[in-house]
């Protein structure tokens, strides 16, 4: 397995796809540093040489691209800001809703998770069948 910034990219996978495991780096992006390196996506990445993956790494850092840490550092600083702010947006983040406008009496369960029952509580004293 080959390591760029630290994180394993799948050895078996075309360079294009394999690019973007690491966190930051989607199609578009993964083209754009493969043509400034020069590089054939359709190589597989265990066939790339050591100079290759230096190169693809020098791009990375060179032109800017947010990728790993600093991203995922980036996007919670901006939804600490939202939060801290007391916006709407920040207000849905916190408790768990959705944030773009979404519906929430029914569907919404990927944000607001499985569902709790509520207000249905059995008397442990009752006896089953007997009036």
């Amino acid at each position: 397995m080959a390591r760029i910034l630290g994180v394993d990219i799948p050895s078996e996978k075309r360079i294009d796809i394999a690019l973007r495991y690491v966190y930051g780096i989607g199609p578009s992006i993964a083209k754009e540093i493969l043509a400034k390196a020069k590089i054939d996506p359709s190589v597989r990445a265990k066939n790339l040489t050591d100079q290759d993956l230096s190169q693809i790494v020098s791009i990375i850092q060179n032109d800017g691209y947010l990728i790993e840490g600093d991203l995922r550092r980036e996007v919670g600083m901006n939804l600490k800001r939202l939060q801290g702010i007391k916006c709407y947006r920040g207000i849905r983040h916190l408790r768990g809703l959705p944030v773009r406008g979404q519906r929430t009496s029914t569907n919404a369960r990927t944000r607001k998770g499985p569902r709790k029952t509520v207000g249905v509580q059995r008397n442990p004293n009752a006896k089953a069948g007997i009036h």
